[in-house]
């Protein structure tokens, strides 16, 4: 008996944590708002990306394709957790589109090696690197996290 509530309390708590919703907001090129099936609003991280803020070079264009990647569509959310601030830490497709793999591909974002350690979203950003897109035509980009710091 012990054997089978040890099973079911693994499963109930290893429940698949994707869904779909509306994205009815942008707040940054990493951040977005959900409308949700319930009618509830959800804010959202993009996991693993790290945009530039809005008030650094690069900031409203990474919000810009956030709009148009995603803005008034259904997505699918994989969630993976929820940050300091309590925004849902997701992967978002728009069909089978990751955006936060795009965002980086298009030279929009770093990889935020310090809080995830996926290989392809590294390798994305070499690649946009190597091939000076986006951000990476700058001499010396600034991440987003020295820009915040530095702000304080």
């Amino acid at each position: 008996m012990k054997t089978l509530l040890i099973l079911i309390l693994f499963v109930l708590v290893s429940v698949d944590d994707s869904f779909k919703a509306k994205v009815i907001g942008v707040t940054s090129g990493d951040s977005i708002v959900l409308l949700l099936d319930n009618n509830t609003q959800l804010k959202v991280r993009l996991e693993g990306i790290d945009c530039p803020e809005l008030q650094q070079e690069y900031g409203d264009s990474a919000k810009l394709a956030t709009v148009v990647l995603c803005f008034k569509k259904r997505v699918r959310v994989e969630k993976v957790g929820v940050d300091g601030y309590g925004r849902t830490l997701a992967y978002v497709y728009v069909d089978t589109l990751c955006l936060n793999k795009e965002l980086i591909r298009l030279g929009l974002a770093w990889h935020y090696a310090e809080f995830n350690d996926n290989a392809e979203l590294a390798q994305l950003e070499v690649d946009a690197r190597a091939n000076k897109v986006g951000l990476w035509k700058q001499t010396d980009p600034v991440s987003p996290w020295d820009f915040r710091h530095k702000k304080k």
